[in-house]
């Protein structure tokens, strides 16, 4: 979209910049299995959670928590409770609080939704900062909870490694259609 004034088309030219580098996010974050045995810069990490800090949940309520784990013992006995091996530098878990959480008048609870917004902004931050992440939801959460020291109260609903990826994805592929997904005005 063009404007007349100049400043205007500046300024739409930066705002059009900004989409496409979210769009170019989305389009080429890919889950990654395969990590370099690289530490992770504090400075990053501390980004990656800031942005996530900001992600929007129902009422504004944040019902979640996140575990942050470096220690190559802890990372080993989280692996025992997935079915697969992660060999990142980093894995975090994603909680939530469901007597936190708003719950709608039909009773329908949004904790997961909630944690779910945020585990998509950590995915997506740390592809911006040239790290990589896959969601694990394939795990035994009672054994997450005791060996993390989790909360009674919470749940954990995703885990993720972290760090810089030993794998080269292409872009995002096997997707359904807009057609298949998108409905106008009515189903």
């Amino acid at each position: 979209m063009i404007f007349r004034y100049p400043f205007i088309n500046r300024l739409s030219k930066i705002i059009w910049c900004s989409f496409l580098d979210l769009f170019t996010v989305i389009e080429n974050r890919r889950s990654i299995r395969k990590y370099k045995q690289k530490s992770v810069d504090k400075e990053k990490i501390v980004k990656i959670f800031e942005t996530t800090r900001l992600s929007p949940s129902a009422m504004n309520l944040q019902p979640y928590g996140f575990v942050i784990i470096s220690k190559n013992n802890v990372i080993k006995e989280i692996n025992s409770a997935c079915n697969q091996i992660w060999d990142a530098p980093i894995m975090i878990a994603v909680c939530a609080f469901p007597n936190q959480a708003w719950v709608r008048d039909d009773g329908e609870e949004y904790w997961k939704a909630d944690a779910a917004i945020a585990m998509s902004n950590i995915s997506l931050a740390a592809y911006n900062l040239g790290l990589g992440t896959c969601w694990i939801v394939a795990f035994n959460e009672e054994k997450i909870k005791k060996i993390l020291g989790v909360d009674s109260k919470a749940r954990v609903v995703a885990m993720t490694p972290l760090g810089y990826p030993a794998e080269n994805k292409g872009p995002v592929t096997k997707r359904k259609t807009l057609d298949e997904l998108v409905h106008y005005d009515k189903w």
